[in-house]
């Protein structure tokens, strides 16, 4: 069937889904429900299907079985893929993501054009409405803090690299105003400082969000609830990432112990029929068995794949110092960088880099690597120094016709075939995997064939420049879990907190032209970074301030009222909203267990009737209580959202 909205009711529902890749089936048999207002992280190994759901819910695919429903006047909004080289100009292209702004501006254009006064006035109450006096203001405020410096805002949108108009796009979606929001790994083109700013602008976004990413720390912000999809099953939990795995881990529990109680009756009735079905006094019973033997519904055992296990060599010796940098200066030709630069590198640094993009963070780990020549200054390497560098420009060095093995086999011509397959499967490139060529890799599988090169050569000191991006969850915790127990030292550029908090023992802050050590972790250089934030906001603040103060003034007090006024209506909504959750979750575990205990055989015939009756009838009081809480919760929702955000 084919992918449909449907009416006003705000939920976005999944019946008996089936979706599939050609001949290779993602999900099946999906039943579940997301209501508007939630904020959804959608998450599952590589290749488990994410993207092609979005494809789904954006109508570019359709599914195999079933049907995937949203509400018929939803705009649904995502970020572009691909952004040709315009000569637009970066804001404006940014406020194309409103559609409803540039259609109130073209109907004033007509208007103005037509001397149609009538339908001017009813143009510019509109455009007042929808807050579109500030639209420009509110573009520049968000490119601000998805990194883009005030001179940018005019720039033509060809003047900016790949990862710079991912941003844009990024922006474009965040703007259009959308009821339902997909967003596909927005962090990987986002340095910390934009990824923090994206989590807390998400965070107050009042549409419905399902988002795809890899990003612990990420999801543990902004998302309401989990999508996860394993063995082509679709899952909803309700909480952050750190709540989705608590849960998982205990329903698997669950799931482990039902299999090896199933495993023990299996075993006693398979035990009874070998021994009594050759009598023929037992022979009816033994036939009996086998029957329910066969009706009987298998419990899988519970395990969780884990298909990345390495650790990274330990290397031979180390030279102390390492590396050296003295008084240096990094950058290119005319245009300086970062100055009066002392750094010295020691065996067992583990060091993080911290500040916003283009403040030379890479830069820097280019000089340290070698690729970069000091502009000023010394550059003085430790004897018998081995580098490992990893940077997203390498993966284009790979060769797209050779496979895993050659590549990895051309560094190491004398080490056994057997022994390089067993290395390469630590990173799951196992079977004909190890044999395929690069050309077909995904930017997970060539960043994971690098670093397998990388580590392979036992560097005693390792630079990782954002070495998590497209990397999944399983993989990130490998590579995390192999880092934090490396001898050697490290130097690491990272949006990814969790990583930087398990492995690097101190910072170094780049900003305003500088290199220094950062005297704090990840949580003080986020309170650094509000702090400088809200400093740079005051400036902006008083430098506007002196023209049109006091009107000013009036606006901040009139919308500080209204804001107080929504806050009081608002707080008993939302407070009741929460009870309404807790509720639902409870009466959802209840009705699962009820319905999974009267679903069982064994339990008619254990129980007495009298129970039995009781269990059915509770039942049917939860289901009915659920769908009023239920029905309560979306009529809250209305008014929360009719209320709108303080």
């Amino acid at each position: 069937m084919r992918a449909r909205p449907f009416g006003p009711l705000p939920v976005i529902q999944f019946r008996h889904l089936t979706l599939a890749r050609g001949a290779r089936p993602l999900i099946e048999d999906a039943d579940l429900q997301m209501h508007a207002g939630w904020r959804v992280g959608v998450v599952g190994a590589n290749g488990s299907g994410k993207s092609s759901l979005f494809a789904l819910m954006r109508g570019e695919l359709h599914p195999e079985a079933g049907d995937c429903l949203v509400p018929r006047d939803w705009r649904i909004a995502a970020v572009s893929q691909e952004t040709p080289p315009l000569p637009q100009p970066a804001i404006e292209f940014v406020l194309d993501g409103d559609t409803e702004l540039r259609g109130v501006e073209a109907t004033i254009a007509a208007a103005t054009q037509a001397h149609d006064g009538h339908r001017l006035a009813e143009a510019h109450a509109h455009l007042e409405a929808i807050g579109g006096y500030a639209a420009r203001s509110r573009a520049a405020t968000m490119l601000d803090g998805l990194g883009f410096a005030p001179g940018d805002l005019e720039r033509p949108v060809a003047d900016f690299s790949g990862g710079w108009r991912m941003r844009l796009n990024l922006g474009r979606a965040l703007l259009s105003r959308a009821d339902l929001l997909l967003l596909d790994e927005p962090t990987n083109h986002l340095d910390l400082d934009a990824v923090v700013w994206l989590e807390r602008w998400l965070t107050a976004y009042r549409g419905t969000l399902l988002v795809v990413s890899h990003d612990r720390d990420f999801l543990d912000g902004c998302v309401t609830h989990v999508a996860h999809i394993e063995s082509r099953r679709l899952t909803l939990y309700t909480g952050n990432y750190s709540s989705f795995e608590e849960q998982r881990a205990s329903r698997l529990a669950v799931q482990q112990a039902m299999f090896e109680r199933q495993q023990r009756e299996i075993a006693h009735i398979n035990s009874f029929v070998t021994r009594f079905r050759a009598k023929a006094t037992k022979a009816r019973q033994a036939q009996s068995r086998l029957k329910a033997l066969d009706r009987l519904e298998r419990v899988a055992p519970a395990h969780v794949d884990a298909p990345f296990d390495f650790e990274i060599p330990a290397p031979e010796r180390s030279p102390s110092p390492l590396l050296t940098l003295e008084d240096a200066t990094l950058g290119y030709p005319g245009r300086p960088v970062i100055e009066h630069l002392q750094l010295t590198l020691q065996p067992g640094a583990r060091l993080g880099l911290l500040g916003a993009n283009g403040a030379g963070k890479s830069t820097l780990v280019k000089a340290v690597a070698g690729e970069l020549a000091p502009l000023a200054g010394r550059r003085v390497e430790g004897h018998g120094l081995a580098i490992g560098y990893f940077a997203q420009h390498q993966l284009e060095q790979l060769r797209s016709d050779e496979s895993p093995l050659q590549h990895i086999a051309r560094a190491e011509p004398a080490t056994r075939e057997l022994e390089l397959r067993s290395y390469l499967g630590h990173f799951d490139f196992r079977g004909t995997m190890a044999d395929a060529p690069v050309g077909r890799f995904s930017g997970g599988e060539r960043s994971r064939l690098a670093l397998a090169m990388i580590v392979r050569r036992r560097p005693n000191l390792l630079l990782l420049d954002e070495p998590t991006n497209h990397l999944d969850l399983e993989m990130r915790h490998a590579l995390t879990r192999a880092l934090a127990e490396y001898e050697g030292s490290l130097v690491v550029v990272s949006h990814d907190r969790a990583l930087l908090r398990t492995v690097c023992d101190g910072f170094i802050l780049v900003a305003d032209g500088r290199a220094v050590e950062f005297d704090g972790d990840v949580d003080d250089y986020l309170a650094w970074l509000a702090a400088r934030r809200a400093s740079a906001g005051a400036v902006t603040a008083a430098a506007a301030e002196a023209n049109g103060r006091e009107e000013r003034r009036a606006q901040r007090e009139l919308a500080t009222a209204e804001r107080q006024t929504r806050l009081a209506k608002r707080r008993p909504l939302v407070k009741e909203a929460e009870r309404l959750e807790r509720t639902m979750a409870a009466l959802e575990a209840e009705k699962r267990d009820l319905e999974q205990k009267l679903g069982d055989a064994g339990f008619y015939a254990n129980t007495p009737p009298a129970d039995v009756h009781a269990a059915s009838r509770r039942c049917a009081d939860v289901a009915q209580e659920l769908g009023k809480a239920e029905e309560r919760w979306l009529e809250v929702q209305c008014e929360l959202e009719a209320i709108g955000t303080p």
